[in-house]
């Protein structure tokens, strides 16, 4: 009988390399990192690249020795067990393998007891466990802390979760909790496949590095051609290996480690005698694909052991997990005798690994596939139902591996059985990822009958269109509508939500309008679902639709809301009022009076209310009440995490956002909406909105080419297809961009198509920021008639609505005006006026623009000769409202706003007003002494060799900056020296 040799925990093979190449400077990265506490190091790779290995060698690094180490790995397919990879690395705590014994149990807090039932092996180091709160938000915060007490208190320690690809939603948001806030002696350390990863984002939301916490980021990539013969040559034990064989091996695996072992081991097999660095070995390099160089290294290694070992590592192959030997013993169909010497052979011949204590498996994923593709179509299915038998005697039971073995061995009835109880758990615990997955490969079974088609679909449609999900079941629920199966009901519920997934999409929401409102004729029997779809067709913000279309929705659906009650009240409410504040009804704000606080909800309840709190926050944004906006926010996302609503979640942050836009809290927020863009860029309405909070923010730094590209994805091209304020604000960013680019006629043009949407839609609440930059387009190209007549209009579009933006805007666009006829004292009034409105929102960078306006008019009167106005009287502002600073001489006050523009970020705008000093001939005054930079490059030079980054010409950075291009000449050289650069070219290669 063979011996199995002593494996470590995913230990390399008896004939892996012992030496890592071409990862020195990943390693010193990482453990740099580690080796100061609290830290966080996060390595992402393709399967096969090395991100285990990487691991592997990093914990035997000197400086990570001290370090008490928990590791844990996620598996696939993952059963919906929620915290299951932080845990299984906790439970290892009880192994006296550390450098230390587990803390005292007085040592640690009472919340710690919440884990008792969890890790039982644990049990005799925890509290008693505290009573149940009855409160799941409650308990599940209770789990959180006790987590992160436990990790604070076992000494320094490193958390490693590999695969977080597979993770379950639960361990990515505790993770994320403990990665948040990280305990002083802790590190952590979780290796992914972006490319697997649920919507590109591994922690399940954007993470970033708590103030004070070391961290990496290591993106582990192929080898190149010199690092494939340096791996080569280790393997083979030779000091050389020919350049032309290293690159034909380069040249077959793409220079992935795994895939060159591999590679490198199945020619040595087949070879014999051959001398695998001469012609024949590269001869049968060039004549084998990768995969099949794969699988025959597998087929070798199979072939040499005996035939229990064989059918133990299929029916390994076949479980696709690790798994104990009792499990794989009976899949296998095995003695325990002859299970075990067929084990020692699996581990022997490098076909089995030891992957955990006890639980075996395959290395790699794709050596498993090797394996399972060796296996006849007729034996495979065999395997199937075995493994499907093993697994129904386990408790709890498997229920995802379940339905896939039923599947697999064509027991429909099992496969619909299992994969219904599977799909309805992970729906119950949130995983929409593998509820969505196993229903759409439910309906698409053969054999269904009409009553499990309705039941599947609708269950499909109700899950995906609740969560942010990366199986897109738009084609399923499309094909489905034509499923003669499918009955009337059901095929309306599934219209609808299709609908409601469509509107979702960039360039569908006109067709998802469409279809929602041919569901209604299949819902007349269905007034719940109905009345969803009349509250979607009554939102005004939807496209080109124009207003006059939308209101009888809006009458229908209040009509709706008076025969409703509890959980479908509030859904409906929560359109029906902010659809009601987005066009300025002046009464909305007083009707949340009535909403529920105190009084216990359901589950179904608190997810309306905080869309009825996050819809509010949204509507209360696009209109101005950003104080009111701002507290709604707090609450809503409270809720809408505590309820697990995804998609509440994502719209809500959009807005917040856009309302840090508004509200001036600029620090970090264009790295905030870049996290969430790349987050949330499939979801159209969050996309296109934080598309245009980076555009704008582009704008105000002069990044012209980010702002172009920006703006470009907020729907503009296609406003048919857009969210309406959105494309509003978008077209208004476009329009001061071309005017900061001296292009005034491609101004007018933005301006003039943004009007047209403008009067198609009818609501004039949204155009706080259009107004006054249209005034001034079309004043700029002696259009005063049009000037004047839209801002009649949206005097005439605003009266008697509550909209504090757009007032605003009002009084700047009459400043605007009577500035262009040459009566300043009027001007001076409104814009004085629009000061006080904006600071009354607050909209701080508007009221610095209103302000610079006004001096601006103040210098112009002084240039005339004209004497100053006095300001026109204004009704007295509410208690607590800022007043603007008294009259000042102008270039003072310009000199004022530049500084408060540089200090919000608004550089382009700080650069403007010290030109606008120096085109006046005015002496900017100095509020403080000119400081020396030395060697240290000044904020002046710090634009500078920003542009020059961005490969601007001197003439391109002196129209960004308000300067002579001789003056820019002077910054560039100075830049140059200040950074050891020659020349601007050498920048750029950096």
């Amino acid at each position: 009988m063979a011996t199995a040799p002593r494996h470590e925990v995913s230990g390399p093979t008896r004939e892996a390399s012992s030496t890592l190449v071409g990862r020195e400077s990943e390693l010193d990265a990482l453990t740099s990192a580690l080796s100061r506490q609290p830290a966080v190091a996060m390595i992402e790779g393709e399967a096969g690249v090395g991100k285990s290995r990487l691991v592997r060698e990093l914990l035997a690094r000197p400086a990570l020795r001290r370090l008490r180490v928990m590791l844990g790995r996620c598996q696939s397919p993952r059963e919906p067990f929620l915290y299951g990879a932080v845990l299984e690395a906790l439970g290892g705590l009880h192994r006296p393998h550390g450098p230390a014994p587990l803390i005292e149990r007085s040592r640690l807090s009472p919340v710690t007891g919440v884990l008792r039932a969890l890790l039982p092996e644990l049990s005799d180091h925890l509290p008693e466990a505290p009573e149940p709160t009855g409160d799941p938000r409650s308990e599940r915060h209770r789990l959180f802390r006790a987590v992160r007490e436990l990790l604070s208190e076992i000494g320094p320690a490193l958390l490693v979760v590999e695969d977080l690809h597979w993770a379950d939603d639960g361990s990515r948001h505790l993770l994320r909790f403990l990665m948040a806030d990280l305990p002083r002696d802790l590190s952590i350390v979780v290796t992914y496949r972006r490319e697997d990863v649920p919507g590109g984002v591994p922690l399940g939301s954007a993470y970033r590095p708590p103030p004070g916490a070391a961290s990496v980021l290591v993106d582990l990539r192929p080898l190149d051609r010199g690092q494939v013969r340096a791996l080569a040559s280790a393997i083979l034990g030779r000091k050389s290996i020919s350049v032309k064989f290293a690159t034909k091996l380069y040249e077959r695996t793409a220079g992935i480690p795994f895939v060159v072992e591999e590679t490198l081991r199945a020619l040595r097999n087949s070879a014999g005698a051959v001398h695998l660095d001469g012609a024949t070995a590269r001869q049968l390099l060039e004549n084998v694909e990768v995969p099949v160089l794969l699988r025959e290294a597998m087929t070798e290694r199979l072939t040499g052991m005996p035939l229990a070992a064989v059918r133990l590592a299929q029916a390994a192959a076949v479980l696709n997990v690790p798994s104990s030997v009792e499990l794989l013993r009976e899949v296998a169909g095995l003695t325990e005798q002859r299970c075990h010497a067929a084990l020692a052979s699996a581990l022997g011949n490098g076909v089995l690994y030891e992957v955990d204590d006890y639980a075996y498996g395959y290395r790699h994923s794709l050596a498993r596939q090797a394996v399972y593709d060796t296996i006849l179509g007729y034996d495979r299915k065999r395997l199937h139902a075995r493994a499907l038998r093993a697994l129904e005697g386990l408790d709890p039971r498997p229920l995802v591996q379940m339905a896939d073995h039923s599947h697999r061995a064509g027991d429909a009835a099992q496969a619909l059985r299992y994969g219904e109880e599977a799909a309805d758990l992970a729906a119950q615990v949130g995983d929409v990822s593998t509820t969505t997955r196993l229903l759409q490969r439910l309906l698409g079974t053969p054999g269904l009958t009409a009553r499990d088609v309705d039941r599947l679909a609708v269950k499909l449609g109700q899950v995906a269109h609740t969560g942010l999900d990366q199986y897109d079941p738009v084609a399923t629920l499309e094909r489905l509508l034509s499923d003669p199966r499918l009955s009337t009901a059901a095929r309306g519920e599934v219209r609808l939500f299709l609908g409601m997934l469509l509107v979702r999409q960039t360039g569908r929401l006109k067709a998802g309008r469409a279809v929602i409102e041919t569901a209604l004729d299949e819902l007349e029997e269905r007034p719940a679902l109905l009345a969803r779809g009349v509250s979607v067709l009554a939102q005004p913000f939807y496209g080109t639709t124009p207003l006059a279309e939308i209101l009888p929705w809006r009458d229908r659906l209040r009509t709706l809301i008076e025969t409703s009650e509890g959980e479908v009240r509030l859904s409906l409410q929560a359109n029906h009022l902010s659809s009601l504040m987005q066009t300025g009804d002046p009464h909305v704000l007083r009707n949340l009076t009535f909403l529920p606080s105190s009084a216990p909800l359901s589950t179904g309840e608190q997810r309306q209310l905080a869309r009825v709190h996050c819809n509010m926050a949204d509507a209360c944004t696009g209109v101005g009440h950003y104080r009111r906006a701002r507290t709604l926010l707090e609450t809503g996302l409270r809720l809408a995490i505590d309820a697990g609503t995804p998609f509440v979640v994502s719209t809500a942050r959009a807005t917040q956002a856009r309302l840090n836009w508004f509200l001036g809290d600029w620090h970090g927020l264009a790295e905030r909406a870049a996290d969430l863009l790349d987050e949330y860029h499939d979801l159209f309405p969050v996309a296109s909105e934080l598309s245009l909070v980076l555009g704008s923010l582009a704008i105000v730094r002069g990044d012209w080419e980010e702002a172009e590209e920006r703006l470009s994805a907020t729907g503009v091209r296609s406003p048919h297809d857009a969210i309406t304020p959105v494309i509003f604000g978008g077209f208004t960013a476009l329009a001061r961009l071309r005017l900061s680019q001296g292009e005034d006629t491609l101004a007018l043009a933005e301006i003039d198509r943004a009007l047209a949407a403008v009067r198609s839609k009818g609501v004039w609440t949204w155009t706080g920021e259009l107004v006054p930059v249209a005034v001034a387009v079309l004043v700029a190209h002696d259009r005063i008639g049009e000037a004047q007549k839209l801002a009649d209009e949206l005097e005439h579009g605003i009266a008697a609505k509550d909209a504090p933006m757009a007032g605003a805007a009002l009084e700047m666009a009459r400043g605007q005006l009577a500035q262009a006829r040459g009566d300043l004292s009027s001007a001076l009034g409104h814009y004085d006026d629009a000061r006080r409105r904006y600071l009354r929102l607050p909209a701080p960078y508007y009221e610095a623009l209103a302000a610079e306006q006004a001096a601006l008019c103040r210098l112009e009167a002084e240039a005339a000769g004209t004497e100053k106005s006095s300001r026109v009287p204004e009704p007295a502002a509410p208690p607590g409202t800022p007043e603007p600073p008294e009259a000042v001489e102008a270039a003072e006050e310009l000199s004022a706003l530049a500084d408060r523009f540089a200090e919000m970020g608004a550089t382009r705008d700080a650069d403007r007003c010290r030109h606008q000093l120096r085109s006046h001939g005015a002496v900017t005054p100095s509020r403080r002494g000119r400081r020396g930079y030395g060697d240290v490059l000044s904020p002046r030079e710090e634009d500078v060799a920003r542009l020059l980054a961005r490969g601007r010409t001197n003439r391109e950075i002196a129209q960004v900056l308000f300067l002579s291009p001789r003056t820019v000449e002077q910054h560039v050289a100075r830049t140059l020296k200040k950074l050891g650069k020659r020349s601007r070219t050498d920048l750029l290669d950096d």
